[in-house]
């Protein structure tokens, strides 16, 4: 992995961790990061990270209304 260095304001340096998690969990929503590499980020162990995401806004299946139009008709051509 790359260092990154972001400057923040003092308010979000005394909840580091949870500036953390929170950014790792964002990018996981965006579908940036993988599961994995987002716990990684957020330094917990990918369970843990499943279990946080929704402290955050995000959901743990990123499975889009697309992704289920995509499906049923994948399927039903069959």
């Amino acid at each position: 992995m790359t260092t990154l260095t972001l400057e923040v304001p003092e308010s979000l340096q005394k909840d580091r961790d949870d500036t953390v998690r929170f950014l790792a969990a964002k990018l996981y929503e965006s579908g940036k990061l993988t599961l994995g590499q987002a716990a990684q980020v957020a330094g917990m162990k990918k369970w843990d990270f499943a279990e946080i995401l929704s402290d955050y806004g995000v959901d743990y299946i990123q499975y889009t209304y697309e992704d289920v139009v995509a499906d049923v008709e994948r399927i039903s051509n069959r």
